[in-house]
């Protein structure tokens, strides 16, 4: 199946040599010029995943992100030309699954977009026979791709899921961070270990929310990540 990839980026040479490239890469391809356009056209069209400017006419792409963010977990990948750790690591903050900063090569771009898909894609075909995880106050639904927690339902980014299930398939095991990135970013991730902290961090707000901090995931200082004891 043909997968949809949309780009908001108002930059027309920008969008233009990535809409080239992907359509090379076999992606169908439309594209947003602006930030309202842009969140009609991901309602609109159901995307399997958007490039997203954070830096855009009419609505900027940290409102786009954080709109959709609303409404659905479809994959983002962001595009930023801030070259600041604090500011690269804001679209993860905002619900991003990853990010590229400008200048880049359309091949990183690219691959990061194969990588996230792949993390998508992993959640769709779980078998389901056993796709249900369940620790303490936590359910996970793989192949439906829900959370619960308690009485509340959760709206994780696949990447918060995945790092969700990588943590409740071994409860009580410390994960370092190289490790998340290995399984759950892929060989291919380019990020950095801050990358992780920022995912687990919004992990960790959304599964915690009304408990206090630890509750559900520690921190292992110097170490890792894992489900609390």
């Amino acid at each position: 199946m043909v997968q949809t990839v949309l780009i908001v980026e108002d930059d027309r040479a920008t969008s233009d040599l990535i809409d080239m490239y992907l359509k090379r890469d076999g992606y169908r391809v439309i594209v947003a010029y602006d930030g309202l356009e842009g969140l009609r056209m991901a309602r609109d069209a159901n995307p399997n995943l958007i490039v997203l400017d954070l830096s855009l006419p009419g609505m900027g792409g940290k409102e786009v992100c954080e709109t959709l963010r609303g409404e659905s977990d479809i994959p983002i990948v962001m595009v930023t030309a801030r070259v600041e750790e604090e500011d690269r690591l804001a679209g993860l903050d905002l619900g991003a699954d990853d990010y590229v900063t400008k200048p880049f090569s359309p091949r990183e771009l690219t691959a990061r977009i194969r990588a996230v898909l792949r993390r998508t894609n992993r959640n769709s075909t779980t078998n389901p026979d056993s796709d249900e995880l369940i620790w303490n106050a936590i359910r996970v639904d793989q192949g439906k791709h829900a959370v619960v927690v308690g009485e509340r339902d959760i709206d994780l980014t696949p990447t918060e899921f995945n790092i969700l299930v990588l943590l409740m398939k071994r409860p009580g095991r410390v994960f370092t961070r190289g490790q998340v990135i290995d399984q759950v970013f892929g060989y291919d991730f380019e990020g950095f270990d801050r990358s992780v902290d920022a995912h687990m961090s919004n992990l960790r707000r959304k599964v915690e929310e009304g408990v206090p901090s630890g509750t559900y995931i520690k921190t292992i200082y110097g170490v890792g990540y894992k489900l609390a004891d």
